[in-house]
């Protein structure tokens, strides 16, 4: 099977009666993958389609939307590739990445914050509103 297959079996699953330009598709997630993030490329397709869609998905509605994609992407003002945890999985991959959230703040702490913003100030160990039941 290839990718025109999948494509046309796709569409028959999800109940589409359209033609997909491949190429067009293609061509913007790799665009989108490089200017802005590798996983920005399928949400932007998927967004293209939302968007598509909701003005009638002909062919040349698709061909507006993707060049409004693109052109978005093309002026997209990245930051500094080492900022954060994501942006080296992006450029250095996923052993990076690791070793970058490794030294990241516990997100037991940040849970803890979120109890302190929150007035909760749970006892270690117990859950709020089951301390009756623990006492037994």
């Amino acid at each position: 099977m290839n990718l025109h297959d999948w494509i046309d079996e796709l569409s028959d699953a999800l109940d589409l009666d359209t033609e997909v330009d491949e190429a067009l598709l293609l061509d913007l997630a790799r665009d989108v993958a490089h200017a802005v993030a590798r996983p920005a490329a399928p949400l932007s397709a998927y967004l293209l389609g939302l968007a598509a869609g909701a003005k009638g998905g002909g062919p040349a509605v698709v061909e507006e939307l993707a060049e409004r994609v693109r052109a978005l992407a093309d002026g997209w003002d990245q930051p500094a590739a080492t900022d954060t945890p994501t942006a080296a999985a992006d450029d250095l991959g996923t052993d990076a990445a690791q070793d970058d959230l490794d030294g990241a703040t516990d997100p037991l702490t940040e849970i803890e914050d979120l109890d302190d913003l929150l007035g909760r100030d749970p006892e270690p160990g117990r859950r709020p509103g089951h301390e009756a039941a623990e006492e037994e």
